[in-house]
């Protein structure tokens, strides 16, 4: 499917929820969740893993068709409808849009749907439930690079993207990849953790697509976790989640929510409330998918920050990083 940066696709069902309630929720028993017969991993921005194991995994947890019942479509229409009666996306610049249009490629699927309306998708629950932030942040959080090495320019291309924002959006913009793969990582969180309390005056890192160094004050690093968290519920599973716990995107979600809101540091109106069930209700899995779903929480946890080392490696891309503390 080839899209254009300009056109804004029409979000699914989930994305609508997730607008419509401010959060990410557990739509068990409002869908029917089946595998994608003859599913290409080499169509999405996953198509980079390399490990058989990986590979396999992943198919099995992106690998799904979703079908929402008629009653519950409704429903979150017209709550989607209510919450953006009246609401309008903030303008992109004439001169940023055409350079989306003309210099970057945004063709690669997402784990459900185009890359587009993952950006889309940011864009719009940034604008409307993180008022402090930007939410031009969001559509263009991970145009130098996603957690798994496809980039949607190139970076002899960065003077001429960073001469159509501000110094705001750049720093936010340039630092998001690599703030999150040093989260997926895990040596981040756990020292957050383990200063939970004390504030943070800086953090130097290193840009993901050209490795080279960068730097947040600690309140930019705190609105840089805000848009982690919005990032996150767009990788929630559909539904299930009781079964699904070791999905590392819902790991690394649980973890971060939990995070900041004991550091005080939330600033983006996000819900969670938990699983809504304890089985696979309506969900159909192969057997290997079935045994995906036992890998402990630890190991998931563990593999996924091994991917991303690895990734990182790939690609030059250093994950040394060092905070001062106020």
């Amino acid at each position: 499917m080839t899209q254009s940066a300009d056109t804004r696709p029409e979000p699914n069902f989930q994305r609508k929820a997730s607008i419509a309630f401010a959060g990410a929720r557990d739509h068990a028993g409002e869908v029917d969740i089946a595998p994608i017969e003859d599913f290409d991993l080499d169509r999405t921005i996953f198509q980079t893993l390399q490990s058989p194991a990986a590979r396999y995994i992943m198919t099995q947890r992106v690998g799904k068709s979703v079908r929402w019942h008629a009653d519950a479509a409704k429903r979150v229409q017209r709550a989607y409808d209510a919450a953006t009666d009246g609401f309008d996306l903030p303008p992109v610049s004439p001169e940023l849009m055409r350079f989306l249009v003309e210099e970057c490629n945004f063709d690669v699927e997402h784990a459900d749907g185009s890359f587009l309306d993952h950006l889309y998708f940011c864009f719009e629950y940034t604008a409307k439930y993180y008022p402090e932030g930007s939410p031009l942040v969001m559509f263009l959080h991970s145009i130098l690079g996603t957690g798994t090495n496809t980039f949607a320019m190139e970076a002899s291309k960065i003077p001429a993207l960073r001469a159509l924002l501000n110094d705001h959006d750049w720093a936010q913009t340039e630092a998001f990849p690599s703030v999150l793969r040093l989260l997926y990582a895990g040596d981040l969180r756990q020292e957050l953790r383990d200063n939970l309390g004390r504030e943070i005056a800086s953090i130097s890192m290193h840009r993901v697509i050209d490795n080279a160094p960068i730097e947040l004050s600690g309140e930019q690093f705190w609105e840089a976790m805000n848009y982690q968290l919005i990032h996150l519920v767009d990788f929630m599973p559909v539904a299930n989640w009781a079964v699904h716990r070791n999905d590392t995107s819902y790991i690394l979600f649980r973890d971060v929510f939990d995070l900041m809101n004991k550091a005080g540091k939330r600033r983006a109106e996000v819900t969670y409330e938990g699983p809504a069930g304890g089985g696979l209700e309506n969900e159909k899995v192969t057997v290997g998918g079935w045994l995906a779903t036992k890998i402990p929480v630890p190991v998931a946890e563990k593999m996924a920050a091994k991917s991303v080392r690895q990734f990182s490696a790939q690609c030059g891309h250093s994950l040394d990083y060092r905070i001062t503390w106020g």
